[in-house]
């Protein structure tokens, strides 16, 4: 049964790789690739796993900044003073 193409070059591929590594570096770099792999996808996990910031917390915070008391109040009308303070201050 005679190799096709794309099988023929994979296993040009392993020869290349055997005769250039021998068979005692192939391990160190299989494992080296997989540990590789492995801290690629711990930084794409953490780097998805980031907390979302609250709009609610941002607008919150920036009243307190500038004195306005949010008890009883919606975040239109807290956004709304915010917007007022900031206009008087310019």
């Amino acid at each position: 049964m005679p190799l096709s193409g794309m099988e023929l070059v994979i296993v040009g591929v392993v020869i290349v790789v055997f005769l250039l590594w021998g068979p005692k570096k192939l391990p160190e770099l299989a494992r080296s690739i997989g540990l590789a792999k492995k801290e690629f996808e711990q930084a794409k996990t953490e780097a998805t796993q980031t907390a979302p910031v609250s709009t609610e917390d941002v607008l919150i915070k920036t009243a307190k900044e500038l004195g306005i008391s949010t008890e009883g109040k919606t975040k239109d009308q807290i956004s709304q003073e915010i917007v007022q303070r900031s206009k008087e201050v310019k």
